[in-house]
């Protein structure tokens, strides 16, 4: 209310998608972020509507469909506009969605038309408590799923299969969906940034980029490991690997109050400039290198908010420098959920091991 001063927002949930013809990847309804960020509901054809008023009278009126028992009988029971809506939301001004079109231009004129996105990517790029232990929730089913494949790879596997233990691992803890398609990148596979088809067989001395999230209450973990298929990096994968992850870690060091993406894009860069030596040949291993460093993490897995925005306590971004050398078929992306914390950061995805001597260590007493 404060962000719109004088003004009518009008906040429409999501569609139901058909099972027939959209083919979804998991169900047929997934809420609009914006208005579950608002209202904490799954409503298909509800509209919250926020009047703004300079004179602090404001309004919030949540619009819901009314009830068909005939159609609860092939979907369930559903919310309609009644008390108990008001007792999950908090919005006591519940009302039917036959009434929105005919009283929603009666709030306020003129009406000047503008996006909502802005101010409430806003709002959504700082989290508070809850949506923290959501994103916690997300990247521990996400870390845990990471460790169960580490333990299950190996020459001949197919990459579907990995992904499968991978997303069984999710659903198995309570994820309720993908935050995206998983990525698991074999060998070649691996130095194409999103690649997910995962149809290829698995080879010794092969890499394996694993770039996967679960969500958990509409909150996506993004987490990339890359592992040894055979449980052994060579010399010249340890040595590009550890590379990946001096960088990684120059960066997270970095993350703190007060800076921004683009710096820590630049202390990235610079890091690995300054390190390559030959290992990437005549060029350094930045040209390498092929995408930013970081994003916002939260209800999206690519998150909104301004990418110059400075960096406060609530935060969550993403660390993922990454090397890609087609020639040898080469790729190996680190990828860490971090939290900005009044001290500095947390990682929230440290319960996957990253350094490579701990990967070939759990790979080599594979996990029940």
């Amino acid at each position: 209310m404060a962000k719109l001063g004088n003004g009518i927002a009008v906040i429409p949930s999501a569609r139901v998608r058909s099972i027939e013809s959209d083919y979804p990847q998991d169900s047929d309804y997934r809420e609009n972020n914006d208005f579950f960020y608002l209202t904490g509901l799954e409503t298909p054809g509800a509209s919250l509507v926020l009047v703004a008023r300079k004179d602090g009278r404001n309004q919030a009126v949540l619009y819901l469909p009314a009830r068909d028992t005939v159609a609860e009988k092939w979907t369930g029971p559903k919310l309609g506009p009644e008390p108990e809506a008001t007792r999950l939301t908090g919005i006591e001004d519940v009302r039917a969605a036959s009434r929105a079109a005919a009283e929603i231009p009666r709030y306020g004129a003129p009406i000047r038309m503008e996006s909502l996105e802005g101010k409430i990517a806003a709002l959504r790029l700082v989290k508070d408590g809850d949506e923290i232990a959501r994103l916690r929730r997300a990247i521990t089913i996400t870390t845990n799923a990471l460790d169960q494949a580490m333990g299950a790879v190996r020459p001949g596997m197919w990459e579907y299969e990995l992904e499968a233990t991978i997303e069984y691992g999710f659903r198995r803890h309570g994820a309720e969906r993908l935050g995206f398609p998983s990525i698991i990148g074999s060998g070649p596979n691996g130095v194409t940034l999103h690649y997910d088809k995962n149809r290829r067989k698995m080879q010794p001395g092969d890499l394996v980029v694993q770039d996967v999230g679960a969500e958990f209450g509409y909150y996506t973990a993004d987490v990339t490991r890359t592992i040894p298929v055979s449980g052994r990096f060579t010399e010249r994968q340890r040595a590009v690997y550890d590379l990946v992850l001096a960088t990684q870690q120059a960066a997270i060091d970095a993350v703190r109050p007060g800076t921004d993406l683009p710096a820590l894009n630049r202390v990235a860069r610079d890091y690995m400039r300054e390190h390559s030596g030959n290992l990437c040949g005549a060029a350094t291993c930045v040209s390498y290198f092929t995408h930013g460093l970081s994003h916002w993490l939260g209800m999206d897995v690519h998150d909104v908010g301004s990418f110059g925005a400075k960096l406060q306590p609530g935060m969550v971004l993403t660390v993922e420098p990454g090397i890609y050398l087609p020639a040898e078929g080469l790729g190996i992306r680190i990828e860490d959920d971090v939290l900005v914390t009044p001290e500095g950061h947390e990682i929230l995805s440290s319960g996957a091991p990253r350094k490579a001597t701990e990967i070939e260590q759990f790979m080599v007493h594979k996990v029940p």
